[in-house]
């Protein structure tokens, strides 16, 4: 009997440095009933993924603890590469094929263009070309193609796994690719499809948790001198690692529990904790130290102001409000937020703010809005809260003015609507009516006033900083 197959779309360092790897534990421990077949929806990465082609899909893992100490393996869970071309033939035929029982995939935040009410923004152009049938170049638009032809052959029941740091990720994702097929109406019998969708595809939220800076060529440097292999595709990683998945699985599953994941009823607390706290943590960070001109992530945590402006947010404003929705919360969020701040000052893993500051235009709506909302909700100030967009709002500024350290990556934002806020009459206003950004929040007086008594405040930490 052939082995059972997870076909992954998007073969990033952060699939590599935390699903293959739980996969590889399991068939460590023996039970290699499974494989991992992937590849990318765009031909980005192309050394990568021509490198690990040449090695037969494996690679090597640096894992780095905040000590220092290295530890070094060799990753064997991904069976085979899928070069990209823009038909998607060999990803198509792998996802249709009956051996393949769960199809699990990481395009970023930004990739899933929804809206506050879980519904398409359909103004960008690449996702408009996928609804007309042109393309296949998005998350929706490839599994449209892989599961047609699924339903076609008759490969039976698929599980579609979301792993990226999307809250509900799951629904959200399932929301959006049932209204890319509805707007697709006749294109390649979508209304047949979205039938063999509803009843034959199961979509469990997840949340995932790994800090995996983009690999710079000393870790090649690095995995040479410790193991001997010459790698072409290292990846490394924090030492800490975690996968709380719902157990939502319509045609089976590896037993990644025996690996380390934990499989749960809901995700919903362990999700909401690490998005408010880890991952808008890190965008704090992020920005503040690009405004001053740091380059990595730890020398940020070690500046005192940014580090207290991470610390009141969550104190303040994030902990009250996860303890207001639930009691008891099934986590110490104190202590998870020590942790936090402890895994970002680990200095070894060099994780830059160019790659933690991206996407800033999913990000604040993805991470910020609930905290807002809830303390709005309760009467409480949002004072803390508004820090971090404050943050964003003058990052931004730096970017149209072409004053950013590096280029800013952004699928969220519309370069042209962006720039028309700085060259508005009171760009702190236009910043606070955007759609995108603030959804329901958009204009609210008491959203403006926060915003701007906070970026007075930045203004302060920049000429504190020498850079006002």
């Amino acid at each position: 009997m052939g082995k059972s197959v997870i076909l992954h779309l998007g073969l990033g360092s952060f699939h590599r440095a935390h699903q293959a790897v739980y996969l590889h534990r399991l068939i460590e421990q023996g039970d290699d009933g499974w494989m991992i077949v992937a590849g990318n929806l765009r031909p980005d990465m192309a050394d990568t993924v021509a490198a690990l082609q040449r090695q037969g899909g494996e690679y090597t893992l640096e894992t780095v603890a905040p000590s220092g100490e290295r530890h070094y393996e060799r990753i064997r869970s991904i069976g085979r590469i899928v070069a990209y071309e823009p038909s998607l033939a060999g990803l198509i035929d792998v996802g249709a094929d009956a051996a393949t029982r769960i199809i699990s995939f990481t395009v970023t935040e930004a990739g899933y263009y929804l809206d506050s009410n879980n519904k398409l923004e359909t103004s960008y152009a690449e996702l408009a070309s996928d609804i007309a049938g042109t393309t296949r170049s998005t998350i929706y638009g490839a599994l449209a193609a892989i599961l047609n032809e699924r339903r076609k052959r008759g490969g039976g029941p698929v599980t579609l796994l979301n792993c990226d740091n999307l809250r509900s990720n799951g629904e959200r994702f399932r929301a959006g690719f049932v209204d890319f097929l509805e707007r697709r109406g006749d294109v390649d019998d979508s209304a047949s499809l979205l039938a063999w969708v509803r009843s034959s595809t199961s979509t469990p939220n997840d949340m995932v948790d790994r800090i995996t800076p983009r690999p710079l060529p000393e870790v090649a440097q690095r995995v040479k001198a410790a193991t001997g292999i010459d790698d072409e595709a290292p990846v490394m990683g924090e030492q800490f690692i975690q996968w709380v998945i719902e157990d939502h699985f319509i045609n089976g599953r590896p037993a990644w529990e025996k690996a380390g994941a934990e499989m749960v009823a809901s995700v919903l607390p362990y999700e909401e904790a690490k998005i408010r706290i880890l991952n808008s943590s890190h965008s704090c960070f992020a920005w503040a130290g690009t405004l001053i001109g740091l380059d990595y992530i730890h020398e940020g945590v070690a500046d005192p102001a940014i580090r207290k402006m991470a610390f009141d947010y969550v104190s303040d404003d994030v902990i009250p409000s996860l303890e207001a929705s639930q009691k008891p919360y099934p986590l110490d969020l104190a202590a998870y937020r020590d942790v936090v701040l402890d895994r970002f000052s680990n200095p070894y893993l060099r994780d830059t703010n160019q790659r933690v500051a991206a996407d800033g235009f999913a990000k604040i709506p993805g991470f910020l809005w609930p905290t807002f909302r809830e303390c709005l909700a309760r009467g409480a100030s949002i004072a803390k809260t508004a820090k971090l967009p404050a943050l964003f709002f003058e990052f931004l500024g730096r970017w149209h003015r072409g004053e950013l350290p590096f280029a800013y990556q952004d699928q969220g934002m519309d370069p042209a609507s962006a720039h028309a806020i700085f060259t508005s009459a009171d760009p702190m206003v236009a910043f606070a009516r955007d759609p995108i950004l603030w959804g329901p929040l958009a204009g609210d007086p008491r959203l403006v006033s926060a915003l701007v008594a906070a970026h007075a405040e930045v203004l302060q930490f920049l000429k504190d900083h020498g850079r006002g």
